[in-house]
């Protein structure tokens, strides 16, 4: 009997994976970490290239500086962008029949910042682009 006791000890000894084997495998961000920030220097002048890929007229405003603008469907629009005196400027836009839109934004140049507002299926969808004082981009 103690010959089977210590054969089933041994066993389940070699069968059951030890408690303390907590190994990790370590890797590199390259392949999982996404897409880097977009950013510009801080109080660089930037322009913002916005290009409408909706079927729709879209509406374009930068608060406090111009009137609402109309963008016709496949139109481009260049907007100036601060001097390094005008903090945190946004770009608002939208679609007067509600429907939601999503902002691909790119880094066209050193000094370009561009936005292609397409239609998006989920809501409630993207309504501003926020270019922050440390020049780092969000899109709200």
């Amino acid at each position: 009997m103690s010959k089977f006791i210590c054969a089933t000890l041994i066993a389940t000894t070699l069968l059951l994976p030890s408690a303390n084997d907590y190994s990790a495998i370590a890797g590199t961000c390259a392949s999982k970490c996404g897409k880097s920030p977009i950013q510009f220097s801080p109080g660089q002048r930037i322009q913002v290239k916005v290009v409408n890929r909706t079927p729709r007229v879209l509406i374009i405003q930068k608060p406090s500086s111009t009137n609402p603008i109309p963008l016709q469907p496949g139109q481009e629009l260049q907007i100036n962008q601060g001097d390094g005196t005008e903090p945190n400027v946004s770009l608002l836009f939208w679609d007067d029949t509600g429907l939601p839109l999503k902002a691909n934004i790119s880094k066209l140049n050193f000094a370009t910042l561009g936005v292609e507002l397409r239609p998006n299926w989920f809501a409630p969808g993207d309504h501003a682009i926020y270019i922050l004082d440390d020049g780092r981009v969000d899109v709200l």
